[in-house]
């Protein structure tokens, strides 16, 4: 569930997103996206990907965006981490990873299980190496612009800029103005596990990626062996970095399939008579109406009648079997009456009821479903435990994050306070018992400022459980968020569409960030050079002496500490004019001198000073 993320990873995440663009500007690389892109959009195909793939600023934009992965400090069967490759040069980096293309063959990947959310069962992930999952990031970072115009524009997960929010707002959207009630729930059994490789590669190349150089190593990554289970024979391996673009081409062709059935049905000539052609469909077709909505492999169909809604079951289960090769779970799959039953989606339950007293129109409600629920009690109980054995200022944060975390993602929901309030009651009990002899309470009105804004519609009486002066989140401080349709405008790879993301003219103009590549040396390692662009940012294109702005061209990037032990940090790397990197190499008595006679702030001297004793030590 993603609300038991911490909320600083969750934070992290969205800052990411945000942040990539600006990687992807700074290496020069933002340009040959949006082409890629707008030839893909074009109808065009690609023969010559490899080139791009093993180019220099594609190869370093994936160190960057790998290292920003948590992921990363997670070793393989080699036993190696980012860590392993911060060390090296830019060119023996670069010199790796073509040698790996030139005749690529992965090696083995590990294997891990991790609790499946909402049961007792596992899930197997595959872990490959870290030079692997580099290999995957610079070819994810070019199949990306090529693939993403070609998707549909209901497919929700593993999609930049999409979330479970706008697949939900969908659905209720459906619901509420198109009067769709009926829902086909399909499972598909296994979906990762089961993947056919040979329709995969084909449907690559239908998509216009043509490059058989490409088609061949991603044929290599679907057969990479897995540790202690040998060579698979099919799926998609859960863990890589390219296999969430994987399993979006798979049920790509599901989804156009069924958008061809009724949203997207082409006609001839002016079929409908100038009345509108849903309603002339309606009237004078067999054809079904029906709208798909998809999260990665969890999908609903909505339809208007139940008669609809079983030509489409049915329909989609042959066409999973016989087109994708995929079986579904017949005691998961079936159609669902939304005005008498309730169906789940991506841990909501979704429900149309009477709107008002009337009997003619119908609202959708929503609520956290029942595994959901029962995932929270189990979950915050565990958080609870952790501050009663620990009794740790991280314990208390973590506790913290994961009731933020859980409120984020289930705000959406129509009935989430109701639904907050039997997770919380649940866990009054253990709270009253465990924290009588740790905590002490306050009113909620005498917390600070800052506790009361993390809180939403909390009386001032209530009783808050403070420990080590911390106060315990309540977990029904909530406030309700109307979920938001996807604007299909936005985009990474259009200027349109990145407008919507982020504002171009931030801090640090884009001329800055591809004048700051003159600034790398090639023989400093490969994290110190990446992380220039961080230091420039932080410095906001200013000389970290002076404080004024840099012209780039004069400018050097150093250590602030020499010595210090995380020295390719970005918080030791500082860029300065060369003026003052020439005083470091003074001897001692000279920089003084030189310093007593410039006309700097007292600021700018005891910068320049700090760093000098730094080189001198």
């Amino acid at each position: 569930m993603y609300y038991s993320q911490p909320l600083g990873r969750r934070i992290q995440t969205i800052q990411r997103k945000k942040k990539k663009l600006r990687h992807n500007e700074y290496y020069d690389m933002q340009r040959v996206f949006d082409e890629l892109y707008a030839s893909s959009k074009n109808g065009n195909n690609f023969y010559k990907l490899y080139e791009i793939i093993i180019s220099k600023q594609n190869i370093l934009l994936a160190y960057r965006n790998l290292k920003t992965n948590s992921g990363s400090e997670t070793a393989g069967v080699d036993g190696k981490t980012i860590a392993d490759i911060k060390k090296k040069t830019e060119e023996e980096v670069i010199r790796k990873v073509r040698n790996k293309l030139n005749n690529y063959q992965p090696q083995a990947v590990k294997r891990v299980y991790i609790p499946k959310a909402g049961s007792d069962k596992t899930r197997p992930l595959g872990i490959p190496t870290i030079w692997d999952r580099l290999v995957q990031q610079c070819i994810l970072q070019v199949l990306e612009p090529v693939c993403e115009p070609k998707f549909y524009k209901h497919s929700y997960g593993f999609r930049q800029n999409r979330a479970c929010e706008h697949a939900i707002s969908r659905v209720v959207s459906l619901v509420n103005v198109a009067n769709h009630h009926y829902c086909v729930d399909v499972d598909v059994k296994g979906f990762f596990d089961n993947v056919d490789h040979g329709k995969l590669l084909k449907q690559i190349w239908t998509l216009g990626i043509r490059d058989k150089r490409i088609i061949s190593i991603i044929s290599k990554i679907l057969k990479s062996e897995i540790a202690g289970e040998g060579i698979p024979t099919k799926g998609t391996p859960q863990g890589g970095i390219i296999s969430p673009l994987l399993s979006l081409i798979v049920l790509n062709e599901l989804d156009w399939w069924v958008s061809s059935q009724w949203e997207t049905f082409k006609t001839s000539g002016n079929a409908s008579g100038g009345k509108g052609w849903f309603g002339y469909a309606h009237k004078y077709t067999n054809l079904k109406d029906g709208f798909i909505v998809r999260y990665a492999d969890d999908f609903k169909i909505m339809c208007k009648s139940y008669q609809e809604a079983q030509r489409y079951y049915y329909a989609t289960v042959n066409f999973l079997n016989k087109r994708l090769k995929l079986e579904i779970s017949p005691e998961k799959s079936k159609v669902v009456n939304l005005r008498k039953n309730s169906s789940d989606f991506l841990g909501f339950k979704i429900k149309a009821i009477p709107k008002g007293k009337t009997k003619y129109g119908y609202v959708a409600k929503t609520d956290m479903n029942r595994k959901a629920i029962a995932k929270a009690k189990e979950h915050m109980k565990k958080r609870l435990l952790d501050i009663v054995r620990k009794d740790t200022m991280t314990s208390i944060g973590l506790y913290n994050s994961t009731v933020i975390g859980l409120q984020n993602y289930y705000r959406v929901a129509t009935n989430i306070y109701n639904n907050l309030m039997e997770v919380s009651y649940s866990l009054l009990p253990s709270m009253r018992i465990r924290l009588r002899t740790i905590a002490k309470t306050k009113r909620f009105c005498e917390m600070d400022k800052e506790f009361r804004e993390l809180t939403y519609g909390i009386q001032p009486n209530t009783k808050i459980y403070v420990v080590k002066d911390k106060g315990l989140l309540p977990i029904t401080g909530v406030r309700r968020y109307n979920p938001l349709n996807f604007s299909q405008e936005i985009c990474d790879y259009t200027i349109k569409g990145r407008k919507k993301i982020h504002d171009n003219i931030t801090i640090v103009q884009q001329k800055g960030l591809t004048k700051l590549l003159d600034l790398r040396n090639p023989k400093e390692t490969i994290e110190f050079n990446d992380n220039l662009i961080s230091a420039y940012i932080m410095q906001r294109g200013k000389c970290f002496i002076t404080k004024e702005t840099l012209n780039l061209s004069y400018g050097i990037a150093i250590r602030k500490n020499p010595n210090e032990e995380n020295k390719d940090y970005h918080t030791n790397i500082v860029i300065i004019h060369q003026f003052f990197y020439n005083l470091l190499f003074l001897n001692e008595k000279y920089f003084y001198k030189k310093l007593r006679t410039m006309n700097m702030t007292l600021n700018s001297q005891n910068l320049i000073t700090e760093i000098f004793e730094n080189y001198k030590n």
